[in-house]
């Protein structure tokens, strides 16, 4: 009996005895410790054993490899018998089929000693764990295919978007989300977040929108949420959101036709950098006026048509290719506009070169990059308005169109804006825009520090209310104001603009 009882302890330091093994054991199925390798490890010291398990294939999953005949685990696998048993004096084996949601898997364990009925009743057991842990383990692994596949599908809709390409948008979306893009018109919104809460962020996006919106992992930057919403709800949905989390800010656009997802994200990223400064921390693009506003749109529109011309020799598919880089690659960099449309940086360079080509301009000038900015928002923004008499002006130049009172009286306004400030940083921000936006070369005409330029330049954004910086709408708008007011030259082109 001592030597019984003796035995017995030697057991319990082991792995205990029945349900205190069996307690040990059901621990593995928390959520904390879910992992076959720790159960496989564990079966190991409560049985005293050698413990692999591997597939049909031969692969070690957990545990150590062990030598196996290749027939008796085929036959296992296969599911011609479940469990084999085999002993010499040297060992003990004992092999136990255990299911897994595509393919079964063999439990082996290899002992010294025989198995007596408590080692057996834990290796039965722990294989049940092991395809219970298995089967969650898969169908996690199918879960978060499924959501990769689900956000690669968004990502897909939103570049079509922003091509321009809304039939196909449309189409790729009524498969899974049926209506979502029924709508003529939609807001953008852009929600930041820390980088490594964006998945948590855009999870919460879909719940708040109740999946009426558009949500999309942003490409380009990694704390964004790219919000489009065709509902009237989706804002004020994602505004008690970013209430409910102090670390989120929100910037929305106003409302475009689908046809301009891409001016509407740019207006949200400028609303964005707003909404830090807002006690609310939610911001929407102010709609102020905008000098294409102040022009005719019937010469307006006979102007880009003419500034455009030389694209419309392409096919119809290339030439929607390229003005719709070039919109999203004047308003952000090169690498951004890549991320956003899905394709290489090198793609966006060719096709935007390609355009400077064909247009007979040079995108390095801050000038041409506003003017041919101006020509892409109207050719998509303003519908054909055809003249009274059937014809276009052929005569008018964008300087007729920069030269009417409204848009001088625009232009000398927002500038006069800097006047007061003895720094002169209305030269210093001529002379920038001059430079190409290269802040050393503007200080060497100047003679000043490079540093100094900067300063100048970040000063006058607050003061003119917009984003001077960073490439995009606002400062094309500074640039046209210069050359309204005669501070800057008109850029050149093949064909007179």
């Amino acid at each position: 009996m001592t030597g019984r009882e003796d035995g017995d302890r030697q057991q319990d330091t082991q792995a205990g005895t029945g349900p205190a093994w069996a307690a040990e054991l059901l621990e593995h199925l928390r959520p904390a410790g879910r992992d076959v390798r720790r159960v496989v490890a564990w079966l190991s010291g409560a049985v005293g054993a050698t413990v692999a398990l591997q597939d049909a294939a031969g692969n070690l999953v957990a545990g150590n490899r062990l030598p196996l005949d290749a027939d008796l685990v085929a036959d296992i696998t296969a599911g011609r018998i479940a469990s084999a048993a085999w002993e010499s004096r040297e060992s003990h084996l004992r092999l136990v089929r255990v299911e897994h949601p595509s393919h079964a898997c063999v439990l082996a364990v290899s002992r010294q000693s025989p198995f007596d009925r408590r080692s057996f009743d834990i290796v039965t057991h722990t294989a049940q764990v092991i395809e219970l842990l298995l089967t969650v383990s898969e169908s996690n692994a199918a879960g978060q295919r499924l959501r990769r596949a689900t956000a690669d599908l968004r990502l897909a809709i939103l570049q079509l978007l922003m091509v321009e390409d809304i039939i196909a948008a449309r189409r790729v979306a009524a498969g899974l989300w049926p209506g979502l893009l029924d709508a003529e018109t939609a807001s953008v919104y852009v929600v930041e977040a820390d980088p490594a809460a964006r998945d948590r962020v855009a999870e919460e996006c879909l719940d708040s929108t109740r999946e009426d919106a558009l949500v999309v992992r942003c490409p380009a930057m990694d704390g964004h949420v790219i919000v489009v919403g065709p509902r009237e709800t989706t804002g004020e949905a994602l505004r008690s959101l970013v209430r409910r989390h102090a670390d989120l800010f929100l910037g929305g656009s106003v409302r475009q036709s689908l046809a301009r997802t891409a001016t509407a994200y740019g207006q949200a990223v400028s609303a964005l950098a707003v909404a830090h400064f807002r006690p609310d921390k939610t911001a929407v693009y102010a709609e102020r006026t905008h000098p294409e506003r102040l022009m005719d749109p019937v010469a307006l529109r006979g102007w880009t048509s003419r500034v455009l011309r030389p694209l419309d020799t392409l096919p119809h598919h290339t030439r929607a290719e390229l003005l719709a880089t070039s919109r999203l690659g004047l308003e952000f960099t090169a690498v951004n506009a890549a991320k956003v449309l899905g394709v290489s940086r090198n793609t966006v360079r060719a096709r935007m070169e390609r355009v400077e080509t064909l247009l007979g301009t040079d995108f390095t000038d801050l000038t041409a990059r506003a003017v041919v900015h101006l020509a892409l928002n109207t050719q998509i923004g303003l519908p054909d308005i055809p003249r009274a008499d059937g014809t276009e002006d052929p005569g008018l130049r964008l300087a007729d169109l920069l030269s009417t009172s409204a848009v001088r009286t625009w232009a000398q306004d927002l500038l006069g804006r800097l006047d007061t400030d003895t720094r002169n940083p209305r030269r210093t921000l001529r002379t920038w825009i001059a430079a190409g936006g290269n802040a050393e070369r503007a200080a060497q005409a100047l003679g000043v520090h490079a540093q100094t330029v900067r300063e100048h330049v970040r000063s006058a954004e607050p003061v003119l209310e917009r984003q001077l910086l960073a490439a995009g709408t606002d400062l094309y708008e500074v640039v046209l104001a210069h050359l309204a007011v005669g501070d800057l030259g008109l850029p050149e082109f093949r064909r007179p603009a």
